[in-house]
């Protein structure tokens, strides 16, 4: 048994390392759906479909849990998939199994309040003005699901939400494209996020684990003292306090790190080998 962690592609393993770093000694499948990458600009029944698929893959493979390490999956399949499809599959397996998402854990780390929380003091034809203001960047589909001003602005009404959806980065970086022009394509989106909301945010989500690849680009980009939200320290907390609840979940013991890939197997990028800090093979899935 083990800790299944799913994505489009690389992203990811920016999750998978976190993950990795809380519970060594857990056992760790982790699966990028390289054939298919990216998510970003696709159909929501076919993230569906294709998140659907990977999980089962997983489940296959011995995983108890799996985590959704793309928030583009996250936004758009995980709730079907839990309400519809989870309970089928534990009576197919005989075993308990369960699908979570990156999303929930980021917006507690971002508000600083639990996900059961939902604030509903306010008074109609009040206002209060926002004192905070939080950018996401993320890919299409996520900005196109507002899942972040949705949930954020039930929680905190002093928090104002503004997203820069990010077309076509999550893609250079899976390709391994050189950091000068990551740095373009980076900086292009800061500005355009500055231009729209007036002034730089407060707080950065960082709303596609591929970005946390370069989140350094992003640290650059924006001005010292914006914080930038780590997604994948938010998901290990999360899971942390998930397994506690949780004993029923058999994860493994023996350290067992595999990677598969729909896509191409065989090493990853240089980029991917900088930031994971050594050279990782895939096998095919």
């Amino acid at each position: 048994m083990a800790i299944g962690v799913f994505d489009s592609g690389v992203g990811g393993l920016t999750v998978h390392r976190e993950l990795v770093a809380r519970f060594p000694t857990r056992d760790f499948i982790y699966l990028g759906d390289q054939g298919h990458a990216p998510y970003g600009g696709r159909g929501g029944e076919d993230i569906v479909e294709l998140t659907r698929a990977g999980c089962e893959r997983l489940f296959e493979a011995g995983a108890s849990v799996v985590v959704l390490a793309c928030n583009t999956a996250s936004a758009i399949a995980l709730r079907r998939l839990q309400q519809t499809w989870i309970p089928a599959m534990r009576e197919k397996l005989g075993r308990p199994v369960n699908v979570l998402g990156i999303i929930v854990p980021t917006i507690e780390a971002a508000t600083g309040l639990p996900w059961s929380y939902e604030h509903n003091g306010r008074l109609e034809g009040q206002k209060k003005e926002a004192i905070d203001i939080t950018g996401v960047f993320c890919t299409a589909a996520t900005a196109m699901s507002r899942v972040y001003e949705i949930e954020i602005d039930k929680r905190r009404e002093d928090l104002a939400v503004f997203t820069e959806a990010c077309p076509g980065l999550a893609g250079l970086i899976e390709l391994g494209a050189p950091a000068e022009e990551l740095k373009v394509v980076v900086d292009d989106h800061v500005d355009a996020l500055r231009r729209r909301i007036g002034r730089h945010p407060d707080k950065a989500i960082l709303g596609c684990t591929h970005y946390e690849i370069v989140a350094d680009l992003f640290a650059a980009a924006l001005p010292a003292g914006v914080q930038v939200i780590s997604q994948p320290a938010a998901v290990a907390d999360s899971l942390e306090r998930y397994f506690a609840r949780h004993p029923e979940y058999e994860l493994g013991n023996s350290a067992r790190r595999d990677f598969l890939t729909t896509g191409t197997p065989g090493p990853q990028s240089d980029l991917v080998a900088r930031f994971w800090g050594a050279p990782l093979t895939f096998v095919a899935a």
